[in-house]
């Protein structure tokens, strides 16, 4: 179903930044046009601007395990369990970056992991009544053997640890209200549907490997 109306069913009165740092905070007076018909009366909304980003499930089929990275949030601060949160990687886009290259570069920053297979799974806002944002999840398969320990770039500050677990135990957290972000509900939801496939055609792959270097 196809939106009924668009852009330019907005009349944009005035745009005026109240801060402008890292990301940008706007405030725009509008009005726009009714489902009933007529326009509305104008009102006052604030925007955060936000870049872009990409998240990606770091899934090893073999394994049936998933790399999940634990850090600070300062979004969180006042979380009544703790500031410190489970996630999937993920990363902010650089213009001259491919979302693709943006996936795979997060996972050796923040994971030390490089990415086989990587497939697109959705682009979503967040929080589209207040904030620009648009992220991109991937899943993205990997070999989870000897991964773990602490990673992330200094300049931005980042202090993050490598936990590889289970994908019953991620459903577990999950459960528990440990995984409480958007982007690990949609992505543990979708590979839910999806393990068995991936798990079979590693499987296959595996065994052909095997078949190839037998005949060597």
């Amino acid at each position: 179903m196809g939106p009924t109306l668009g852009r330019e069913d907005v009349e944009l009165i005035q745009r005026d930044t109240l801060y402008q740092g890292f990301f940008r905070l706007e405030t725009l007076e509008l009005r726009h046009r009714l489902f009933e018909g007529g326009w509305s009366k104008a009102m006052r909304r604030e925007v955060h601007h936000r870049h872009d980003a990409v998240g990606v499930l770091l899934y090893d089929p073999h394994r049936d395990a998933l790399v999940l990275v634990e850090q600070f949030r300062a979004g969180a601060i006042d979380d009544p369990a703790s500031p410190w949160k489970l996630e999937f990687v993920a990363g902010l886009v650089d213009k001259e970056e491919s979302l693709e290259d943006v996936a795979r570069r997060e996972a050796v920053e923040e994971a030390g992991c490089q990415v086989g297979q990587l497939t697109k799974l959705h682009t979503y806002y967040p929080s589209p009544g207040a904030c620009n944002e648009r992220v991109t999840l991937f899943c993205g398969l990997v070999d989870t053997q000897g991964l773990g320990g602490v990673y992330g770039v200094d300049d931005e500050h980042e202090d993050i640890r490598v936990h590889i677990v289970t994908f019953t135990r991620a459903w577990e957290l999950l459960e528990q209200g440990r995984l409480d972000n958007a982007m690990s509900l949609i992505g543990l939801h979708w590979l839910a549907g999806q393990r068995a496939s991936l798990r079979a055609a590693s499987q296959r792959a595996a065994l052909s490997t095997t078949d190839a270097k037998r005949t060597q």
